[in-house]
């Protein structure tokens, strides 16, 4: 496994970093890997496709072909 050193960590973010991994009955290393691994899951892209579905209560009850033909004309004006 690797060995990961941090120098010139900020003091006020350590404090706010044990203090979380008190609260989550954590060692400070092991509120770090968490705290990464988390927000480096959070990176992932979504595909459009994943999409699907939603908002499509805002299209309830308008014709989306005859909302688009009305928007291209508005174009025009």
């Amino acid at each position: 496994m690797a060995i990961l050193r941090i120098k010139n960590f900020p003091d006020p973010l350590y404090k706010r970093l044990q203090e979380q991994a008190q609260r989550e009955h954590r060692s400070v290393a092991q509120q770090v890997i968490y705290t990464l691994d988390r927000a480096l899951d959070q990176e992932k892209t979504v595909s459009i496709m994943e999409l699907e579905g939603l908002g499509k209560e805002l299209w309830e009850g308008i014709d989306a072909l005859k909302y688009i033909q009305e928007e291209r004309a508005s174009w025009d004006s």
